[in-house]
């Protein structure tokens, strides 16, 4: 508990800073939500004809997955807060719609004609009888949307609109329990809050409850303003994925090497490029062989420094699964040197631009560099498991690696493809449940091994040397093997686009950082 601790109060600036945005796109959806469901409900009870349709849009929107929610809108609407607040409003309609319709068709017949009997009119009858005593069931309605906003709020990191998600996002692509517990403990404090608070409003009397509802009204638009609190303009928007931003070799080696500072936004690692290419950020972390730095004409900065290690790709196996099956090994070397860094680049271009299949990519790579062959019919009893991180280069890696195995051994492959971090995949490994992935130099020094600054300051940073230091330690810290390499550097770095680049003559990392610095 003390590093959890520890960890607040290092982060409490943008633990407030994201709890307040996290209040303010809940309560921004949920205004929306009020301003037409609320209507909606009161419509429908009017035209009952009306009621099944209504309710059953509302009630499939309800039931659509989050992520895939907000997959569809990200094409329409782009990345940042227009997705976020919309799949917001639209989880918070049901309940408001429902419960407005059935408050209101649930007052007493009897009372209405009484209503009707003392000649008021409709409007009167709906705002001075049907409505004060539907508001508790109302309320109801809108408790259990600001529950659930309050939950799927969270996601709204996934698109770069801030909230408490950043941290477990953050904290679940680095394995950081504090990070996670950071995010997650305060967004589960806000629902239990707001719960409490609407209830006890529900349970006011009818005339104390008009006044509360009143207050409710005028509190949700203040609550709201928390996501329109001005912050700090930067002079270029950085757009960096929730595993770089927390990872040493990421945005605090920068820091370190450079001395960058930028408040980026966080972006799930796959959106980053469709962010730049729109001009919703102006730079982002990447990796150098990924294809879309072509396809969008993209520019990457120099690290004249050195901040980024050399990232050689090769497998990482089971010493246990080595010895059990002795042909695996020799197997997977098969593919040492051949897929050098515009081999790569080339692939991944097919895959993100030309959204071509991994499969279909794999095999022509394999026909292309004479190792596909057909796998042999028959039942295989023998099984190994492999691994792979979330990103495209991963995928195609191990679609080549399950045709490889298939196709030259009776081996049958089992894969776990978008096991999330580096360090989610290295306790797959280690546990026994993968048997080999693929895996960078770089990140296994860094990220997994973690020496001391002096061991880094006398290791030379160049790729046989981190190679080999890497293959050392794994071999006597965890009995993995890191088998030989692949052939291609794939290594972190920042872009920019190439034109924008250009206008402001930034070629590099320490351009970029004096471009900041300059008033």
């Amino acid at each position: 508990m003390t590093d959890f601790f520890t960890f607040i109060r290092d982060h409490a600036d943008k633990l407030l800073e994201q709890t307040l945005t996290h209040i303010g796109l809940t309560f921004v959806s949920l205004l929306l939500a009020l301003l037409i469901g609320v209507p909606l409900g009161i419509l429908i009870s009017r035209r009952t004809k009306l009621a099944s349709s209504v309710l059953g849009v509302a009630g499939v929107l309800q039931t659509v997955p989050s992520v895939a929610l907000l997959g569809f809108l990200i094409p329409l609407l782009g990345i940042g807060v227009g997705p976020a607040l919309v799949a917001l409003f639209l989880y918070a309609l049901l309940p408001i719609i429902r419960n407005t319709y059935v408050g209101i068709t649930e007052v007493s017949p009897f009372v209405k004609e009484a209503a009707k009997g003392v000649g008021m009119t409709d409007n009167q009858i709906l705002t001075k009888v049907e409505l004060p005593l539907a508001l508790p069931v109302i309320f109801a309605g809108v408790r259990t949307a600001t529950v659930i906003n309050v939950g799927v709020a969270t996601l709204a990191a996934y698109v770069a609109a801030g909230g408490l998600g950043e941290f477990i996002f953050s904290g679940i692509a680095l394995s950081n329990v504090n990070m996670m517990l950071a995010g997650a403990i305060p967004a589960a404090l806000l629902a239990v809050g707001f719960d409490f608070g609407l209830a006890r409003l529900q349970r006011l009397s009818v005339k104390k409850l008009r006044i509360g509802a009143l207050a409710f009204l005028i509190l949700v638009p203040f609550l709201s303003a928390f996501y329109l609190l001005p912050g700090r303009e930067d002079k270029l928007i950085a757009g960096f994925a929730h595993e770089f931003y927390g990872r040493a070799d990421g945005y605090p080696g920068l820091q370190k090497t450079y001395g960058l500072q930028v408040r980026p936004r966080l972006i799930d690692q796959n959106l980053m490029y469709e962010a730049i290419h729109q001009g919703q950020v102006d730079i982002i972390s990447g990796y150098s062989t990924d294809g879309r730095i072509k396809a969008f004409d993209l520019l990457v900065l120099a690290d004249n420094r050195h901040a980024f290690p050399p990232y050689g790709a090769a497998p990482v196996v089971r010493q246990a699964t080595l010895n059990r099956y002795p042909d695996f090994g020799p197997t997977l070397d098969k593919l040492a040197g051949k897929l050098t860094d515009s081999v790569m680049t080339a692939l991944n271009y097919q895959a993100d631009y030309k959204k071509e299949a991994p499969e279909a990519i794999a095999r022509e790579f394999l026909k292309q560099a004479g190792l596909y062959k057909t796998p042999k019919p028959g039942e295989r009893t023998e099984t190994v498991v492999m691994g792979s991180k979330v990103f495209t280069e991963q995928y195609i890696l191990a679609e080549i690696y399950r045709q490889l195995i298939e196709g030259q051994t009776p081996l049958r492959v089992v894969t776990k493809t978008g096991l999330g971090g580096t360090q989610i995949c290295f306790d797959a490994l280690r546990t026994g449940a993968i048997d080999f992935y693929p895996e960078y130099t770089g990140t296994g020094l860094l990220v997994i091994l973690q020496p001391s600054a002096s061991t880094l300051q006398h290791l030379p940073m160049q790729s046989d040397s981190v190679y080999q230091f890497v293959r050392q330690q794994f071999q006597e810290k965890y009995k993995l093997d890191w088998l030989k390499p692949l052939g291609f550097n794939n290594s972190y770095c920042l872009m920019m686009r190439r034109e924008q680049a250009k206008q402001l003559g930034i070629q590099s990392i320490a351009d970029l950082v004096k471009y900041l610095g300059e008033k």
